[in-house]
């Protein structure tokens, strides 16, 4: 006999019913018993640490096996509409960027498209004209740009500005080739790591002449649309999401100013355009991470070896190179385009983002699978004056309360 279409309405909402309970029991059963207590604990100590930095809005997740096992949203992502901040609140992930442009070097070096060690001449010509007093810019390699080694400066305009009708960044690709011979390499490339934007941009200008598609398509295409990233994209905001875009601060000798609202970082994207919720950015970051479940299908975005080999410690960082390096036995070295951190009697990989008053952070323990992702939309500024609001401290303190109380309850694999 045939069943009503009532029946089977029922049916199909058992199905579901039973799928969620096994999947939610799945999970639980992947966090250990201990887990409960420190989330609480933690949860009090984020609220906390928010309101004493004068944190407009931020978000926090945390992840075990591929799973969100614990998230907090703090506060308003825009404080003028008291529009409060939640799960689809879009930030601005700035350098945490350049982690996608190192994917998708990769991704043409597997395609054998590029080799590591060309020569970024061979792709820029125009960069023939940068001053180098250690030798030929020839020598300067894709390799270097990945590994932040080639002695480029650390920023993208060497001068700032601060006028409603400047541009954020520059715009063109012409702004940058105007600037190269006045340009100089700053040490030997390859001897060092000092961290440098313009290097990005470079590796970013080369995705684009390898595959004919604007840097925002070639990562729309090969890595957000495979990863499900939808409601990822580059500079202004699409009409649709808007609704959920945050609007960023800087704190200031407890003065708050808005940043300004949606910018267009222009030639600069590779670096540092990307925008993204934080749903889409865990599903980046499980990427990152790898999923035995999935990997057949992770692996025609970009080999599992090939993740690693972004992930293997190609220069030391010298104490001093990056800001803050504290913790315990602390070393820092530089993968490509990915930091590697031994801390707390762990290693971890990660990236973090800073501009225009939003800051970033994901860090990534491989061998226990566990990472975290956070954003804030206000950049607090410590001054001699006043220096009890300060978010790149408050950034490094919620990292060690987690490397040290979190972390270590997850078991090494």
């Amino acid at each position: 006999m045939n069943k009503s279409p009532t029946a089977i309405v029922r049916v199909v909402a058992s199905s579901l019913f039973i799928i969620l309970f096994m999947t939610s029991k799945l999970v639980q059963s992947q966090v250990p018993r201990n887990f409960a207590q420190a989330r609480r604990e933690f949860k009090t100590y984020y609220d906390e640490a928010m309101r004493k930095n004068g944190i407009v809005g931020s978000s926090f997740m945390l992840i075990q096996d591929n799973q969100v096992i614990a998230q907090e949203f703090f506060g308003m992502a825009n404080r003028e509409k008291q529009q409060p901040v939640d799960e689809s609140t879009i930030y601005h992930w700035a350098s945490i960027t350049k982690t996608f442009t190192g994917i998708a070097i990769m991704q043409l070096r597997d395609r054998g498209l590029l080799k590591l060690e060309d020569p970024i001449t061979k792709y820029l010509p125009e960069l023939r004209d940068v001053h180098n007093p250690f030798g030929a810019m020839n020598e300067i390699t894709i390799k270097h740009l990945m590994t932040h080694s080639a002695g480029f400066r650390s920023a993208t305009w060497p001068w700032g500005g601060d006028k409603d009708w400047q541009p954020h960044e520059p715009k063109h690709w012409s702004q940058l080739v105007a600037m190269m011979p006045y340009t100089e390499i700053l040490f030997k490339p390859g001897s060092k790591f000092s961290y440098s934007n313009p290097g990005i941009i470079f590796l970013g200008r080369v995705i684009e002449l390898l595959t004919n598609d604007d840097y925002e398509v070639y990562i729309d295409k090969n890595i957000f649309k495979p990863l499900e990233m939808y409601r990822s994209y580059f500079d202004t905001t699409p009409n649709h999401l808007l609704r959920n875009r945050s609007h960023s601060y800087y704190l200031k000798e407890g003065k708050l100013t808005p940043a300004r609202f949606d910018v267009d970082t222009g030639i600069t994207v590779s670096n540092g355009g990307l925008n993204a919720p934080l749903p889409d950015m865990v599903k980046y970051i499980n990427f990152l991470t790898g999923d035995p479940k999935r990997q057949i299908f992770l692996d025609q975005i970009l080999k599992r070896s090939s993740v690693l080999e972004m992930f293997q410690p190609q220069l030391t960082i010298e104490p001093g190179s990056i800001p803050a390096q504290e913790g315990q036995n602390r070393k820092d070295s530089i993968g490509m385009t990915i930091f590697i951190e031994e801390n707390f009697g762990m290693k971890v990989i990660g990236h973090s983002g800073s501009q225009n008053g939003f800051l970033s952070h994901f860090y990534i323990r491989p061998d226990t699978r566990s990472a975290y992702i956070i954003a804030y939309n206000t950049h607090a500024i410590s001054t001699e004056k006043d220096s009890s609001q300060d978010t790149r401290r408050l950034d490094r303190e919620i990292k060690e309360y987690l490397f040290q109380k979190i972390f270590p309850i997850f078991i090494p694999r």
